[in-house]
């Protein structure tokens, strides 16, 4: 037992329910759990020592048997979603007996390089593009950073127009790149609920410099979709390069990439019932750029290093199956997300959603946020002590003790009385799950 830290379970009455009375620590042979977390900020741990500030975190203990038996209400799905079973069967020959290295010329090489490019296909037909315009990726932040920094670095962009509610993987990167002085950056107005600003678009894309834009599909936080066909026409209309995060539209939406005129695109499979750790580049064929990765000859010398087989099969079933189920799936999540809205504005006052969540909006996700107090503040510990699984914006950002870049950005910085809560759907979820959501909510606000 690792006697650096104790505690009585009765000293935290708030968490004490469920718990048996006692002193708890953290036992690496019996296989316990202990989670640190104010706020769900994460706490170093370094050779099994924990170092903790007892009056600025909260400290639990909860044995995995506890979580085993719990039941449990997986709200989190634009963070990530469960595999899908009928793509593990897909992926588990590329586990098993098709392992060969797809660069080999024998004859296990040949099945598995056949395995990816029959993947590359299948992806090209349903998004509307040539295979030749498929790149696969570890994921969409691989993506986003490869199409930002070739914009710049090979395409000669020297401005670049984005938002300050993108995803980090944008943000961060263009910052880089701005810090750099290799281009400039620029911050799109936002509408009242937080579109972008199209005239603001226009006024930026009217100067004469070489201009990259980069603008989510659907913002991962409070689900606004952006009008893309308007920016794709306009980025045409002054000669920008356009790239869009498609993550959390691609398996959600029909998606035709030659109606939409757009340079790059990122995507990832674990946002449609996909494997985690693989991803897609839409990059146009009038397009020529430089490997971010330097390396093999992979991917028709645009990603060196070796495939990710059973990865690659995977996303292009999840797709499959994506769009297969998009009619029935889409109404019935959308039917989950409206009944959730009204049962929550109309049961908790103050409460306000984030967003354009009855307009134009992902289906998928919604956002709330309810008067900060003292019952609220621990929302999220509190759902997660009762098994609901949500989150309070990107996963990218769960660390953060505060509100996140994208609702400060929604409510210029005027959101500290907030405490937002993400709910995110997938079809696996019914209005029985919501109705539990609900009775919670009502014992914990």
């Amino acid at each position: 037992m690792t006697e650096a830290f104790f505690i009585e379970s009765q000293s935290l009455p708030w968490i004490s329910e469920g718990f048996p009375a006692g002193k708890y620590g953290y036992d690496e042979a019996a296989g316990s759990e202990l989670i640190i977390g104010f706020n769900y900020l994460p706490i170093c741990l370094a050779s099994q020592t924990f170092v903790i500030c007892t009056l600025n975190f909260l400290v639990y203990f909860c044995p995995p048997k506890l979580y085993a038996a719990m039941r449990r209400i997986y709200f989190d799905n634009a963070a990530t979603t469960s595999l899908d079973p009928e793509v593990l069967d897909a992926m588990m020959p590329y586990l098993t007996e098709k392992f060969g290295n797809p660069s080999s010329i024998y004859s296990y090489g040949r099945e598995t390089k056949m395995a990816i490019e029959s993947a590359r296909k299948s992806v090209a037909r349903i998004l509307n593009c040539a295979p030749g315009e498929v790149f696969f990726t570890s994921g969409g932040t691989e993506s986003s950073n490869t199409a930002i920094h070739a914009a710049v670095n090979d395409l000669g962009c020297r401005h670049i127009i984005s938002s300050p509610i993108e995803h980090h993987a944008t943000l961060h990167t263009i910052e880089s790149i701005a810090q750099k002085g290799t281009a400039q950056v620029s911050y799109l107005r936002l509408t009242d609920k937080g579109h972008i600003d199209l005239n603001h678009l226009e006024e930026l894309l009217a100067g004469n410099e070489k201009t990259l834009v980069t603008l989510m599909h659907a913002n991962n936080e409070i689900g606004n979709l952006l009008k893309v066909k308007a920016v794709s026409e306009l980025c045409e209309k002054y000669g920008a390069i356009f790239h869009s995060d498609m993550v959390q539209t691609i398996g959600h939406y029909p998606i035709d990439l030659q109606t939409i005129k757009v340079h790059f695109v990122s995507a990832a499979g674990h946002k449609f019932h996909g494997p985690k750790g693989v991803g897609m580049l839409y990059i146009h064929e009038s397009i020529s750029i430089k490997p971010l990765l330097n390396g093999g000859a992979q991917e028709r010398n645009m990603r060196a290093g070796t495939e990710n087989l059973y990865g690659i099969v995977g996303f292009a079933r999840a797709l499959e199956l994506a769009m297969q189920r998009y009619e029935e799936d889409s109404k019935k999540i959308a039917e989950l997300k409206s009944y959730l809205c009204k049962q929550i504005t109309d049961h908790f006052e103050g409460v306000r959603c984030n967003g354009d969540a009855d307009g134009s909006s992902l289906y998928t996700v919604l956002n709330v946020s309810f008067p900060r107090n003292e019952k609220s503040e621990m929302l999220m510990f509190n759902l997660d002590m009762a098994g609901i699984c949500v989150s309070g914006g990107s996963a990218c950002s769960s660390g953060a003790s505060s509100v996140s870049h994208v609702i400060k950005a929604l409510y210029n910085g005027q959101s500290e009385n907030m405490v937002p809560i993400r709910f995110s759907f997938s079809r696996h979820n019914t209005l029985a799950e919501a109705d539990e959501v609900i009775a919670k909510l009502k014992e914990l606000v």
